[in-house]
């Protein structure tokens, strides 16, 4: 597995972590620790967006010539999930434990589909067409994290 695959995969399982925790804060009406896990959630979540868009999709599509295909599903699939990250940042502001977890539900289904989607077809193709810059990518990836 390359080394794009292994830190943005594990940038994947940091954001579910994060989330079950907020989410399961909610549940249990534990609002003081609800917040921070959601912010902390949504900002590792914006910043892996930010490394994919900014870096990875950009230099894929100019080395594989693919614009408009994959990356552009998984940009579409980013702005799904912020609009619901909006509103489920409405919700927690609100303490609607109700609603935040209907969202959330929501938001769990597209981001388990969307990671499956990264990890076994994207990142692979990219990891492929991009193995010469693998390098220079994460430095990238890193200096958006260190921005974050």
């Amino acid at each position: 597995m390359s080394r794009i695959i292994q830190y943005l995969s594990a940038e994947h399982y940091q954001c579910d972590n994060l989330f079950a925790e907020a989410e399961c804060a909610v549940a249990e009406a534990r609002w003081e620790q609800a917040v921070p896990f959601y912010d902390q959630f949504r900002n590792e979540t914006e910043k892996h967006f930010r490394q994919e868009e900014e870096v990875l999709f950009p230099a894929f599509e100019q080395a594989s010539g693919l614009v408009g295909g994959p990356t552009e599903v998984m940009r579409s699939e980013h702005s799904q999930m912020r609009r619901l990250l909006s509103r489920l940042g409405h919700e927690l502001a609100s303490r609607n434990a109700e609603q935040f977890l209907g969202e959330a539900e929501t938001l769990l289904t597209l981001m388990q589909q969307h990671n499956l989607k990264e990890e076994n077809v994207l990142y692979r193709m990219a990891s492929q067409a991009l193995a010469g810059q693998a390098d220079i990518l994460l430095e990238k990836m890193r200096a958006l994290e260190a921005q974050a």
